[in-house]
């Protein structure tokens, strides 16, 4: 494929773009009132400050973070569904390897890895990715324990129990926070991806 088919072909299409700006609008919410229920009863001797929080009281929070939750976990399932339905799941996040990973890895410390066709991940983008779904999932299914702990007894017991629930559910979001921060940092340093996902192209 020349250079000019390349600019003009489709790297995200639609449907994805909808649901990547809804998870971004939903996982801020969540974080931001995650916080505050945090702060309501720590798991660690900090708290966040209440300038970066979300809802202004716990109630107000738990109202943001509910309605944020339902956003992430339908949209979840449908990005999901589209990427499975459409053979992209496949495409674009598989094969992985350990030795790929490490080489691409390598390549990006150096400063040596290309990012001239927005189409194709790497091997690091792909394992990136796989472990935010896992991420993701973690955080639905933990968060299912603190909402009806009663209603999802095997669940809470699969999981270790409602507090390590807690801690599973913190630990998840912090690695979530994480990704979106090195998520932002690598768009800062390619701007063309923020494009791609803006307009498709």
């Amino acid at each position: 494929m020349d250079d000019k088919s390349k600019c003009s072909a489709v790297i995200h299409p639609w449907w994805l773009r909808v649901c990547h700006w809804m998870n971004a609008a939903a996982i801020v919410i969540m974080t931001l009132s995650g916080w505050r229920i945090y702060n309501a009863s720590p798991l660690f001797d900090f708290r966040f400050p209440g300038e970066i929080t979300l809802g202004g009281w716990l109630g107000g929070a738990l109202q943001w973070h509910f309605a944020a939750m339902w956003i992430f976990a339908a949209n979840g399932v449908v990005y999901l569904a589209m990427n499975l339905f459409t053979g992209r799941f496949g495409k674009k996040f598989l094969p992985l390897s350990l030795r790929g990973f490490l080489h691409d890895a390598l390549s990006a410390l150096k400063g040596k890895l290309a990012h001239a066709d927005l189409r194709q991940y790497n091997n690091v983008q792909r394992a990136a990715y796989l472990f935010v779904m896992v991420v993701c999932l973690l955080l639905v299914l933990s968060g299912l324990v603190l909402w009806k702990s009663v209603q999802f007894g095997l669940l809470r017991d699969l999981l270790g129990g409602y507090e390590a629930a807690r801690y599973i559910h913190f630990y998840a979001m912090s690695a979530l926070v994480g990704f979106v921060a090195v998520h932002i940092v690598m768009v800062a340093l390619v701007p063309k991806t923020l494009l791609a996902m803006l307009r498709g192209r």
